[in-house]
Formats: structure tokens, sequence, C-alpha cells
């Protein structure tokens, strides 16, 4: 599976932007998405995650503000990011992990895409 994250930019706060990120490979559709994020000097945390049935799980951090959703027929997975604060200006990175559920872990998600910017002004 090969990953490629869009969609990011620079917002002010309260503004919105959809990443994208593009799947290749035929086990997308079964595969559990991650979306991952890293700050200047932080640790990689997550966001947000997704089954191939649509069970979602997010971090507290963004929970209401964000959502995660997938098209198995484009093998794509968006993250909606709405209300979006300064702290939430980091690299934006999306995984796949084609056996097991979805996981906030990184090291139990087996592919990884290069990262798209989001800087959040105040």
């Amino acid at each position: 599976v090969q990953l490629q994250a869009s969609g990011g930019g620079l917002v002010q706060a309260g503004g919105s932007l959809r990443l994208s990120c593009a799947a290749s490979g035929r086990t997308f559709s079964r595969s559990a998405m991650g979306w991952f994020r890293q700050a200047p000097g932080k640790e990689r945390e997550f966001v947000a995650a997704i089954t191939w049935s649509w069970s979602t799980d997010y971090a507290d951090s963004v929970k209401g503000r964000f959502a995660i959703s997938r098209d198995n027929a484009k093998n794509t997975v968006f993250l909606q990011m709405n209300s979006l604060k300064p702290e939430d200006t980091a690299i934006y990175s999306c995984a796949a992990r084609p056996s097991g559920g979805r996981s906030r872990y990184p090291s139990d998600y087996d592919y990884w895409g290069q990262g798209t910017q989001v800087t959040v002004s105040s």
C-alpha cells in the first residue's frame, strides 16, 4: 500500500481544512486507516482512525471538531477539520493497517504516507 496525503495549508483560527489520503493497493478497502500529527519538538500523536466498516475513533483534543471518513471506491480517506486552533498546527500523516482494527498506536500501522503541513494562525 502506498499513501499520499494532501490538502494541508495555512488557515486562520476557526477555519476549516479537508485532508485527503489517496491509497494504492488492493488491501485498502479492508484496511483500518489512521491520521496522526507531529508538531515541532513533540512526539507523533494520534488524531483519528477508521475501520473498513466505518467504526471511528478520535483523540479527545479533536473530538467534535474533526471527522474522518473514507471512500473505498476511490481508495481515499479524508479528515475534515473544523474550528481549527493554533495548537492543531502540525504535519499530518495518514497510515494504513491492513490487518487488525483501528488503533491509536503508530507502531500498529504498516504503511505511512508523507505528511502534509497544517498551519493555523491566531
